[in-house]
């Protein structure tokens, strides 16, 4: 109510206490009559308690996890473009939890397997407390690394509204955005000079890329440019419609540059897409309590087994779907 509606704390404050009296009242009524059957819903609470802090626990120690081992845009970068790796024809829609940097699963990938795409994609799936995310502001993309490595990120944000519908143009949006992140990046670059443009580094946040909208009153959000944790891209200083009016030589560089990237993109699309899941296993480690292996190797496991998953809810066909795992011990 007050981060996400913006209410005043008085109504904050009258909505808490009449929900402490209700449950105030259930609770004691409870408490009085224990050894008349009172003590079932303790029960069925306590239960239902366990689960969800279970839940929980294993979700932020595996979260952690993923933050914590993430790989450097150095180690990317030391391996060149081909990723130390063959680049296959196709787009690898790699999936993480991860909105910044490079998931450590990648690196599990591509040291197990001889090959990757010649396209990568990394997709992090967030759902935010809102109603709804519009359809023109729910992809955000940029760039990781130079050009030459053809990596890619996007987010794609969801309300609580969205959850429990599948998305089946799911791929096709993302696609119809990269389109547009290499348009707009091309155009861009196209009318920049020194003075315009500047290179940020590791330090810098994430900024949204703005485009007044037709009434030319307000700004939507269209896609984000700037990358964070070592990622290389550039940011304009000045508007974009400056860079649209700069010299004709350069806008037909920038013109030529793009027809190129997304000719190859096209390409790849059109060999083939793999949708690669990040599976990261969450293990109790051996000289843990048996509390602790119970609630991790068998509840939290078979909460996770019958959780749906990505391929489920965006309708990944499952000859285009490679899973790959890892485990990580708590």
């Amino acid at each position: 109510m007050l981060l996400v509606w913006r209410c005043h704390w008085i109504l904050v404050f009258i909505f808490a206490a009449l929900s402490l009296v209700v449950e105030l009242t259930y609770f004691s009524a409870v408490i009085f009559k224990v050894d008349q059957g009172g003590w079932v819903p303790l029960v069925i609470a306590a239960v239902f308690l366990a689960i969800m802090y279970i839940w929980h626990y294993g979700t932020v120690k595996r979260y952690e996890f993923e933050m914590h081992s993430r790989i450097s845009m150095a180690w990317i970068l030391g391996l060149g473009p081909s990723l130390g790796l063959v680049r296959v024809p196709g787009v690898g829609l790699v999936y993480t939890e991860l909105a910044s940097g490079v998931p450590h699963i990648f690196s599990h990938f591509i040291t197990n397997l001889p090959a990757i795409h010649s396209v990568v994609v990394f997709v992090c799936v967030k759902y935010l407390p809102v109603y709804t995310v519009p359809e023109d502001e729910r992809f955000l993309v940029k760039r990781i690394g130079p050009k030459n490595f053809h990596m890619f990120r996007c987010v794609a944000r969801y309300g609580y509204k969205d959850l429990h519908k599948k998305d089946d143009q799911f791929e096709k949006k993302l696609f119809e955005n990269l389109f547009m992140f290499v348009r707009l990046e091309s155009m861009m670059e196209g009318g920049s000079d020194s003075d315009e443009y500047s290179v940020y580094g590791e330090s810098q946040r994430s900024k949204e890329f703005l485009l007044p909208d037709t009434n030319h009153n307000t700004f939507s959000s269209v896609v984000d440019l700037t990358v964070s944790s070592g990622d290389n891209s550039i940011m304009p200083v000045r508007s974009p419609v400056y860079a649209v009016n700069t010299g004709m030589s350069s806008g037909q560089v920038s013109s030529h540059t793009e027809v190129d990237e997304t000719e190859f993109l096209t390409g790849c699309r059109d060999a083939g897409v793999v949708h690669i899941m990040g599976n990261t296993v969450v293990r109790a480690r051996r000289d843990s309590p048996f509390y602790k292996k119970l609630c991790i190797d068998y509840v939290y496991a078979f909460l996770r087994k019958i959780c749906r998953e990505h391929s489920v809810i965006f309708n990944v066909p499952h000859e285009s779907l490679l899973n790959v795992g890892q485990v990580f011990y708590v």
